[in-house]
C-alpha cells in the first residue's frame, strides 16, 4: 500500500512509501540531494520498517534539527499507523 508523507524541515518537499505489510517496497523521496534521495531509497529497500525507524529516527543533517533519513522514519511511522486504521 503507497503512503505520502509531507516533509517537515528538510530540503525534500515530501517522500512516498510503498509497503507489504512490516516490509518496504520501494521509498520516493521528492526534491532534496538527488543521490542521497535515490542511496536511501536503495538501501531501505525490502527491509522491515521497525529496522529503518531504529536506524534513521533522530538522525539531524548539520544544524537542521531533522534529515531525510529522520522525516523517512516519520513517514514510516505515519505510514503504519495508518495501516493499523484499515
Amino acid at each position: 500500500m503507497e503512503y505520502r508523507y509531507k516533509t517537515k524541515g528538510t530540503c525534500s518537499s515530501e517522500m512516498i512509501v510503498d509497503l507489504d505489510g512490516e516490509t518496504i517496497k520501494s521509498v520516493k523521496i521528492v526534491g532534496g540531494c538527488n543521490g542521497n534521495a535515490k542511496g536511501l531509497s536503495a538501501l531501505v529497500q525490502g527491509m522491515k520498517v521497525e529496522d529503518v525507524v531504529q536506524r534513521c529516527k533522530g538522525i539531524k543533517c548539520g544544524f537542521k534539527q531533522t534529515s531525510c533519513p529522520d522525516q523517512l522514519a516519520a513517514a514510516l511511522l505515519q505510514a503504519k499507523e495508518q495501516q493499523s486504521q484499515k
